[in-house]
């Protein structure tokens, strides 16, 4: 990419192309294309055709999704998986259509297979049954990824995709109804601290392992292999290190400042038992995280009070 290429961020004003957004302006390009929901809904085919042979793009970064945590990806399979795919025909067909240079896909860990060796590897996809509670939402995204793969098989277009782990940071949904675990048990816990409650609740048994990526990490990665990559296979991005869920909420606890004390509901769903990326491809390449789970957190949680004020 050139400083003055025309890139289009494709979720601007989202969690994840929000921070790409940002690192694209850190490494000084200046031509970045942004458009919100309500100037072009990217589910109408027509639209984003339009959008395509009006701006003359020639980069773009995927980033656009409809999100969500384990209740709400639960609740509403069907427009997870629709309007995901929408999303990401229209996308990848208009910038095939009118032939820009590179585009990448960001898709998310929750591809792999729910009982997956661990750490996962990018060979490791269709090789077992999905986690059932974001099955419609993982489906798209293993869609999506093969799409680019297609595309660059059958026509030489440079499409890749990148696999980050779960993340967190400022910009996120905070809403619990509809949020991950980082956000949701973020709001939760500066409520029951303004309300002086005793007892905060928290999904599942607490034991489920995950991986946690700072978002400005994840962005400063897909820039990277934009600069750098151009093979077919997917690769993932995170960090090789895993906490508990119940570890995590105590972590929370402590940089929120809660006194109360922490309960789990066993009866609620607690997603994949474990999820830990193999991040040695990327490595390879040359690219690192940076920021610590622990830093990354109370960034995020200073973000979350800003905007509550």
């Amino acid at each position: 990419m050139e400083k003055n290429s025309r890139i289009y961020v494709a979720g601007h004003n989202g969690l994840v192309g929000s921070a790409i957004v940002r690192s694209l302006h850190r490494k000084g390009y200046k031509n970045i294309i942004g458009k919100a929901h309500k100037e072009l809904d990217l589910t109408n085919q027509a639209a984003v055709e339009d959008f395509f042979r009006e701006e003359t793009i020639e980069y773009v970064f995927l980033a656009a999704a409809k999100v969500g945590g384990i209740g709400a990806n639960n609740a509403y399979p069907a427009d997870f998986i629709m309007d995901n795919l929408l999303i990401e025909c229209n996308v990848i067909k208009s910038a095939f259509n009118h032939k820009v240079k590179k585009l990448l896909f960001l898709g998310s860990s929750c591809i792999y297979p729910k009982m997956c060796p661990q750490p996962i590897k990018e060979e490791y996809l269709l090789t077992g049954p999905l986690e059932p509670t974001n099955e419609a939402y993982a489906l798209a995204k293993i869609s999506g990824l093969k799409m680019c793969s297609y595309y660059k098989e059958q026509y030489g277009m440079n499409f890749i995709s990148a696999m980050p782990t779960n993340l967190y940071g400022p910009n996120d949904k905070f809403d619990s109804k509809d949020s991950h675990v980082i956000p949701a048990i973020i709001s939760k816990m500066e409520a029951a601290k303004q309300l002086n409650k005793p007892i905060v609740q928290l999904w599942g048994t607490g034991t489920p392992l995950r991986e946690f990526l700072y978002v400005d990490d994840m962005a400063e990665a897909c820039v990277y292999l934009m600069e750098n990559y151009d093979g077919v296979e997917h690769i993932n991005i995170g960090t090789g290190r895993e906490i508990s869920i119940q570890n995590l909420a105590e972590l929370i606890k402590r940089i929120v400042g809660y006194k109360g004390e922490i309960l789990f509901d066993p009866s609620m769903p607690d997603g994949t038992p474990r999820k830990l990326l193999d991040i040695s491809k990327i490595k390879k390449l040359g690219w690192r995280p940076k920021i610590s789970l622990e830093e990354g957190l109370k960034i995020t949680y200073d973000s979350y009070i800003n905007n509550q004020k």
